[in-house]
């Protein structure tokens, strides 16, 4: 999509606010104006349409970028990753499966935001197992649901548990966390001389061209399956659908007591759809996945 070049641009320079001031300026759409666009772009390939569902859903972006503060990253550039994410969302968006663009973009701009925040960490060696980069993303909730918010070293007890919650190793846990503590440091900040030669953080960097076949078979991989939650979740009624996102798929999931009042049933009942919802999505998944290879048949 050729119009990105013609979309506000968060920038240090012109100030976070002003941006946002501006992205405001973009009407949201109606559900049966947003479908028009979509067959528009799907059909037709109109970039006029594109460029609407885009700009329209910037607030979005810039909301969900806002939510991974604290990684010592620049915020316009994080803005810039979501719009990136946003913007392949509205590339791939299949208006006839009855969901809003909203939701489908939603896992495009956190995957888009997630990738950079990895890339931007690579000096500290991460892991690529799912443990750890959960362990990455989740590290900072964590200790703030336990009151572990002090400076250095956590307590042998906090590391315990947070160790047993989010299913990795103690001195995973401790490594990470010193990781966390040490800021943004630059690539090209000094880390030692030898001689008349310095040596700067980006020299000690692995070259990793041997691993780019590998990455980009993941990255494929997680695409396809991201596209199949998408169109597992046609299984699931509005009701279903909702509560199933608000309960599971946010980073702070909304009570059974809330939507309990919502949807003027018992929590009772709310956890049972809930339950009931996930089991569907998880079949549909299943059948999805053994439809195109990715499991035995």
């Amino acid at each position: 999509m050729s119009n990105y070049a013609n979309l506000p641009a968060p920038s240090p320079e012109g100030g976070m606010n002003r941006y946002l001031q501006e992205i405001r300026k973009f009407p949201l759409l109606e559900p049966e104006e947003e479908y028009m666009l979509a067959k528009r772009w799907v059909d037709h390939q109109d970039t006029d349409a594109a460029h609407r569902m885009v700009t329209s859903h910037l607030r979005l972006a810039a909301k969900i970028a806002m939510g991974y503060r604290g990684y010592g990253l620049p915020q316009a550039e994080v803005i810039s990753e979501a719009n990136v994410g946003l913007m392949q969302a509205v590339k791939r968006f299949d208006p006839e499966k009855g969901f809003r663009l909203a939701t489908y973009a939603m896992w495009w701009i956190r995957a888009s935001i997630q990738e950079y925040i990895l890339r931007s960490w690579s000096l500290v060696k991460l892991g690529t197992t799912s443990a750890q980069k959960k362990l990455f993303f989740n590290l900072r909730k964590a200790k703030a649901r336990i009151g572990a918010l002090e400076e250095g070293d956590m307590r042998p007890e906090n590391v315990a548990k947070i160790a047993n919650d989010l299913n990795v190793t103690e001195a995973e846990v401790i490594s990470m966390n010193r990781r966390l503590s040490g800021g943004d440091a630059s690539l090209n900040a000094t880390v030692g001389s030898d001689g008349d030669t310095t040596t700067q953080w980006q020299d000690w960097l692995e070259d990793e061209d041997a691993d780019q076949a590998e990455a980009y078979a993941e990255k494929d991989e997680l695409e396809s399956r991201r596209e199949m939650l998408v169109e597992a979740m046609g299984v699931l009624n509005d009701r279903e659908k909702d509560i199933l996102m608000q309960r599971r798929l946010q980073d702070q999931p909304v009570t059974l007591e809330d939507l309990s009042g919502v949807y003027g049933v018992s929590r009772e009942r709310i956890r049972q759809i809930e339950v009931r919802a996930f089991e569907k999505l998880q079949k549909r998944m299943t059948e999805l996945a053994r439809s195109k290879g990715m499991v035995p048949a």
